[in-house]
């Protein structure tokens, strides 16, 4: 098999396998295929994890593949990467220039405000990366909500943003996937929920009257919030109306079946009676 038909069989394969369990899955993938490690670890998202960045109060960060180098990752506070890396590695390590840094400190400001009014707690990070030596720029939005081990919702915008040849447009492409996690595991009633559902949207919006770095850093940052915003409501109502809804359905069809199925069983089970007691 190529290395391709390898990605594409690991692919399906998890497509078909337990969501709850898919780190160890890709892990174990890995271990018997490591030659497509990368194209998997990018590929296929999974639960995000938490660090806290001794740098800024031990205030909590979460963890993915985008902003990871080695076993480290970057914190969106202080920039820097934890565990420490040693200074030949850090000469090597990926770091947003300077005017993208500010931008991505006032991304990581505007959704935490967005993640207190939407998600009433939980944490937030926004990873930004440069691209080749253009005005370009591609990142990720993340945001983690785990009232308890039961529940749990992580959702990663990845994004992209591309300047027109005048430089008055901008391209921005966001591929949006929610990984949700319910579980109910009580004597009377045990129930488990888990899954992720991916979306891609764009949209090319005018910079207008935008010339300082400062209304550049403004303008980004209210444009991907405003997309942000969108396809989460999206994605909340989808989650809601359909797939909510459509596991009820499921479960109802289920039960008034076995309701019918036991109905007629008792009326099998009679009328083999009656006609034991006529003989």
């Amino acid at each position: 098999m190529s290395v391709e038909e390898k990605f594409d069989a690991a692919c399906e394969l998890l497509c078909r396998l337990d969501p709850t369990k898919v780190k160890a899955q890709i892990q174990n993938i890995i271990a018997l295929e490591p030659e497509i490690a990368g194209d998997l670890l990018s590929t296929i998202d999974v639960p995000l994890t938490v660090k806290k960045d001794p740098e800024a109060n031990n205030k909590e960060f979460l963890c993915c593949d985008y902003n990871r180098d080695i076993d480290s990752h970057r914190s969106p506070w202080s920039n820097k990467y934890f565990p420490e890396l040693s200074a030949t590695d850090l000469e090597e390590s990926p770091f947003p220039s300077e005017p993208l840094r500010q931008l991505e400190l006032t991304c990581n400001d505007s959704f935490e405000l967005y993640r207190d009014l939407y998600y009433e707690g939980g944490i937030t990070s926004t990873y930004l990366w440069d691209v080749d030596e253009s005005t370009d720029f591609a990142g990720v939005v993340l945001f983690k909500k785990a009232e308890s081990d039961d529940a749990k919702w992580d959702s990663i915008h990845v994004i992209s943003a591309t300047h027109d040849e005048d430089g008055t447009e901008v391209t921005y492409s966001i591929t949006t996937t929610v990984i949700l996690h319910l579980e109910n595991m009580s004597k009377e009633q045990q129930l488990s929920l888990s899954g992720n559902l991916t979306r891609e949207t764009s949209k090319t919006i005018k910079m207008r009257n935008v010339t300082t770095v400062e209304q550049i850093v403004n303008a980004h940052s209210a444009n991907l919030g405003s997309m942000v915003e969108d396809i989460e409501s999206k994605l909340r109502s989808m989650l809601e109306v359909v797939y909510f809804e459509k596991t009820l359905d499921i479960y109802n069809a289920l039960r008034e079946n076995s309701s019918q199925s036991e109905k007629l069983q008792k009326e099998q089970h009679s009328e083999l009676i009656e006609n034991l007691q006529k003989l």
